[in-house]
């Protein structure tokens, strides 16, 4: 949109618009971006907690299967009785039974113990748990045998199996962890002790490490591998760059394919817990205070825009008023009073409006009484120039004189002249004629013309006898006949025509005379036309000496319009509207120069048109050399006719 086609409001409604609607997404995004960090912060402390719960969990875990190991490997009557090979078999049979009791003894210590199973380097194996125990074949040559055997006596974490590492009827997931039995005295190694207790601990005390009910945990040893993971995983997924805390008790947090991965390093086996949380899980309250915010965003929003339009209206519709009213200060309408009933400032600005609207309309009612009694004493100017009386009256006797001669042709011409100048002599102020009346003042002249040019001129006038009632200016239709006839038809060598036909459209009276003369050019044409408009726009002052320059451009050749039709024709049309009477005072309208030299100018005739009927009356002229010339002239109807519809031409002669 251009710039120039916005109004007023438009620019107050889009300024406040976007100012609130801004503050209101700074203020969110402020809000949205502090409420991010302190939920960050959030979960970065509940993570920490959580991690060192899980971690004095693990810490007692190892402390108590320490604990339980060493009651083991460190009986001296259990080391005692494993290395006793003796032959005998009472002696072998009362120390298998000794060693068991030991064993059970320690198995019923704990209520999460599966199963303890003691192997010595001779081969003996001795076992306690809840089932006939049916140890497996070949556990030397196992990974987990090679690192109890490596440990050095110390515990060592094996991990979580899905049953028994040894024991092929234990089916139950185990945690397995064993260590290196030594002698006491000389600190040489006799065999192991494998214990497998139930992982519902370290799978309760990893849980504790669930920041959601989607989170999963993964516990994984020193060389990378899934010891056990919460959603029954058999490998550890890709978690990223794969950097794990190398300090027992420290945390790694990073954020790995909308997942939070927490690191955390445990205090025994150098095992290291690894809990994944998809961060919709986090991100639930950060989700409903993101729609929150929407809500509170859009109804904002649509306060905005309600503030803005209210306070825009409140802002632009005085000055709507006010060009409201200035319209109808351009129409012509001066009583126009605007009422802001806003702003001070608004109020101002309609009080000096109002002011200058008054001041206008009393200059203009001045102006148009000063206007009218110019007019008046112009046209009685007009009209004193012309007194023909005394001609009618000696044209009266000479018909007479050549009726007794018979001489009827010159008696025709003398009889038709003296009608003219008797319609001419009467000029009564106020008083209009009528279109019959003009048209007899026409037919009078165009019998003088038609005798004149021996037969050589047809006339055709068209008029429904309807309109012979319409009031017109008097010696509006002669000038422009006598214009057509003298600078149109008579140049012709062969026969000449003039029609004159009337129609009534749109409430108006359209009067149309045409001929086949010979035209004008386009140059005198424009000319002409430029002269209707000067006359138009002229002031209502314009004196005597302007009208005969104006009818001197129109009549004197190339010096002129009228006579500057050079051979040409002229047709006008004449259109009268509703509610508005001819002016007396224009009736008379001729000057001594224009009567001398063929009648009152086409100039002149539009002007007396304009001045008295207003904008939008007049005369139009269209012509081509060789083809004829057509000139429209436009007046009012009295209201009584202008209702009756459109009224075409019916052929009166």
């Amino acid at each position: 949109m251009r710039r120039g086609s916005k109004t007023l409001q438009q620019r107050l409604f889009i300024v406040l618009l976007f100012s609130m609607t801004g503050i209101v997404i700074v203020v969110s995004l402020l809000f949205y971006n502090r409420a991010t960090e302190q939920l960050q912060r959030k979960i970065s402390d509940l993570s920490s907690k959580n991690v060192s719960q899980t971690i004095g969990l693990f810490d007692l875990l190892d402390k108590g299967f320490d604990s339980l190991s060493k009651s083991i490997s460190n009986n001296f009557d259990l080391v005692r009785m494993l290395q006793d090979q003796s032959a005998e078999p009472r002696e072998q049979f009362a120390n298998e039974r000794s060693i068991t009791n030991i064993i059970g003894a320690n198995f019923f210590s704990r209520d999460d113990l599966v199963g303890i199973h003691i192997m010595t380097d001779e081969g003996n194996i001795y076992n306690y748990g809840n089932y006939i125990n049916d140890v497996m074949p070949g556990y030397r040559s196992t990974d987990w045998y090679r690192s109890i055997l490596g440990g050095g006596g110390k515990i060592v974490w094996l991990g979580i199996y899905p049953s028994s590492i040894i024991d092929s009827n234990e089916t139950r997931p185990v945690l397995a962890f064993g260590r290196q039995l030594f002698d006491l005295d000389e600190h040489r190694p006799i065999g192991i002790v494998l214990y497998e207790t139930s992982p519902a601990p370290i799978l309760a005390a990893l849980d504790n490490l669930k920041m959601s009910p989607n989170s999963e945990v993964y516990l994984v040893d020193a060389g990378g591998n899934l010891v056990s993971a919460t959603d029954g995983a058999k490998e550890l997924p890709r978690l990223g760059d794969g950097k794990r805390p190398t300090v027992t008790g420290e945390s790694l947090v990073a954020e790995r394919d909308n997942q939070l991965v927490v690191s955390s390093r445990l205090p025994f086996a150098e095992w290291t817990a690894i809990t994944v949380t998809p961060d919709r899980d986090l991100n639930v309250e950060l989700v409903e205070m993101q729609r929150y915010l929407i809500i509170v965003g859009v109804a904002l929003v649509l306060l905005s825009i309600i503030t803005a339009t209210v306070f825009s209206k409140t802002i632009s519709s005085p000055l709507k008023r006010m060009i409201r009213e200035m319209k109808r200060v351009e129409l012509g309408n001066f009583q126009s009073q605007v009422d802001a009933g806003s702003y001070r400032e608004m109020d101002a600005l309609a009080s000096s409006f109002n002011r200058m609207v008054r001041q206008i309309g009393h200059l203009i009612e001045r102006m148009k009484q000063s206007a009218a009694s110019e007019k008046n004493a112009e046209l009685q100017a007009l009209q004193s120039q012309v007194n023909p009386h005394f001609l009618y009256n000696t044209l009266d006797m000479i018909y007479w004189m050549l009726d007794e001669r018979e001489e009827d042709d010159l008696g025709e011409v003398v009889l038709a002249l003296s009608r003219m100048f008797r319609y001419s002599s009467h000029w009564e102020q106020g008083v209009p004629v009528t279109l019959g009346e003009e048209l007899e003042q026409i037919r009078d002249y165009l019998t003088i013309i038609t005798i004149r040019l021996e037969g050589r001129l047809a006339v055709e006038i068209d008029i429904p006898h309807e309109l012979y009632d319409v009031p017109i200016p008097k010696m509006t239709l002669q000038p422009v006949i006598e214009n057509a006839v003298k600078h149109g038809l008579e140049p012709l060598s062969g026969d000449g025509r003039l029609t004159l036909t009337a129609v009534v459209r749109d409430g108006r009276l359209l009067l149309t005379v045409c001929d086949n003369g010979v035209g004008m050019t386009e140059e005198t044409l424009e000319r002409l036309q430029a002269s209707f408009g000067s006359a138009s726009t002229a002031p209502v002052g314009t004196g005597l000496a302007e009208q005969r320059g104006a009818q001197g451009v129109g009549q004197g050749g190339e010096q002129g319009i009228e006579r500057g039709i050079e051979r040409g024709s002229s047709a006008v049309e004449g259109i009268v509207g509703p509610g508005k009477m001819p002016d007396s005072s224009f009736a008379m309208g001729k000057t001594s120069r224009g009567a001398a030299q063929g009648g009152i100018g086409l100039v002149n005739v539009h002007r007396r048109l304009f001045h008295t009927f207003g904008q939008g009356y007049g005369l139009q002229a269209e012509s081509r050399i060789g083809q004829g010339t057509v000139i429209r002239l436009t007046l009012p109807l009295p209201p009584p006719m202008n209702r009756s519809g459109n009224v075409e031409s019916e052929g009166t002669n």
